[in-house]
This record gives structure tokens, C-alpha cells and sequence, in this order.
């Protein structure tokens, strides 16, 4: 399988992205992102790009399996516009264009937990969340939408943003027992990482996953 994914250099997408590079079932991974995720791998071709839905000349996007599609930013400060040109329109531009490369392409999109279905709730983010979750579902490439709550990264990966990192070093030592205690709430980098995986070779009932369906799917094999 091969694997076009965006986001490297943060905390989820860098989890996915290890996941990625030990998984016998994917053969190559194309990063695609402003800055380098400093990872050097056989398996890793990065591309570097200012503007990220600038594909145009990106060799071999046409024999991608798959689209792991992890970039995303925190809401706090950002207003509804600015954060609907990052959240919503970047990700349907990035989706369009691959659909257009392979209609088949399997598109994963990581939005979160409480994501708005209805693109009218109180909360700006989930609003949005779910105005970029519909959009992707009513193209013709088939799409699922990974909605993980709180998240242990593992493997070295760590949050970009202080915001969030401050309360996962607080809670470090008690996520592992919220996790086996929550499993509808806490999951993992690894998870995430597993799930998208085993999502895109196999395919899976539900196009919406929320975190017990990742935690379920994502467990070593």
C-alpha cells in the first residue's frame, strides 16, 4: 500500500507516521507538509511545501492507496473564518485534487471527538469539524472520519501546541488507567496510527469512527 500523508510533524501525524514506517502492509509514505518531520526511512519521501495543496508536480500521487490526512491547528484565538480556510477548505482542496489523481483513493480525515454533525452547534471547532467531515463524504472517493478523543502519544511523539501539551505531561502516568477505564474516550498515537492502517487495506462498516471503534480496530494484530 501506498500512502500520502499530511501532518508528520505533529503529534498525530507523527504517531501515523511510525506506524506507517513499521507496517509490512505499507510499501512507501509521501509526507507532504510545510517543514521536514526530520525523519529519515527507506520507506519516507518527503515534499516540501509553502502551500500543501500545491500538488501539481508531486510524482506517482496517481498510485497512492491512501491519504492520511492529520494536519490541523487549535481553534483558541483563530476566528470562524480563519479557522474554516485551515480546517475546511484546505482539507476539501486536498481531497479534490487526489480524487482527482485516483478516484479510489481511500481518504482518512482525523476531525475529533464531538464533532458537529449538524454544522450548527454551540462550538466553533466541532462546527467546523463537521462541516469538513460532510464535505468529504459526499465526494466520490471513499472516505472515513476518525474522531479520537483524548490521546497518549507514544513512541517519542509529543503535542506541538503548549496548550496541549501541558495537561498530557500532567497526565502521562494516569492516561494508560483512564484508557482501560474510558476506552469511549482515551486512545493512543499507535491506535490512531494502527487503525488508519488496517481502515485503508480492509475497509470498514462505519464511516464515522469514534474512539472505542479506533481503539478496537487499532490494536496489534
Amino acid at each position: 500500500m501506498k500512502v500520502i500523508l499530511f501532518g508528520a510533524t505533529g503529534m498525530v501525524g507523527g504517531g501515523v507516521l511510525i506506524e506507517c514506517l513499521e507496517d509490512p502492509r505499507v510499501d512507501s509514505v509521501v509526507s507532504v507538509g510545510r517543514r521536514s518531520c526530520g525523519v529519515t526511512h527507506p520507506k519516507l519521501r518527503e515534499v516540501i511545501r509553502s502551500d500543501v495543496s500545491d500538488l501539481g508536480d508531486v510524482e506517482d500521487l496517481a498510485g497512492c492507496d491512501a491519504c492520511f490526512f492529520c494536519l490541523g491547528v487549535s481553534s483558541a484565538g483563530m476566528s470562524e473564518a480563519a479557522y474554516r480556510r485551515v480546517t475546511l477548505d484546505l482539507t476539501l482542496d486536498v481531497a479534490a485534487r487526489l480524487e482527482g489523481f485516483n478516484p479510489n483513493l481511500t481518504f482518512c480525515f482525523v476531525s475529533g471527538q464531538g464533532t458537529d454533525s449538524s454544522e450548527h452547534g454551540h462550538f466553533m471547532w466541532a462546527r467546523v469539524k463537521g462541516a469538513a467531515e460532510n464535505g468529504l463524504l459526499r465526494m466520490e472517493l471513499p472516505a472515513y472520519m476518525f474522531r479520537p478523543g483524548l490521546i497518549q502519544p507514544l513512541k517519542g511523539t509529543r503535542s506541538k501546541t503548549r496548550l496541549y501539551q501541558i495537561p498530557y505531561t500532567l497526565l502521562g502516568p494516569l492516561i494508560p488507567a483512564l484508557r482501560r477505564v474510558f476506552p469511549r474516550y482515551v486512545t493512543t498515537t499507535v491506535n490512531v496510527g494502527r487503525a488508519m492502517i488496517r481502515v485503508a487495506a480492509e475497509g470498514y462498516p462505519k464511516t464515522v469512527l469514534e474512539t472505542e471503534d479506533i481503539n478496537a480496530i487499532g490494536v496489534a494484530e
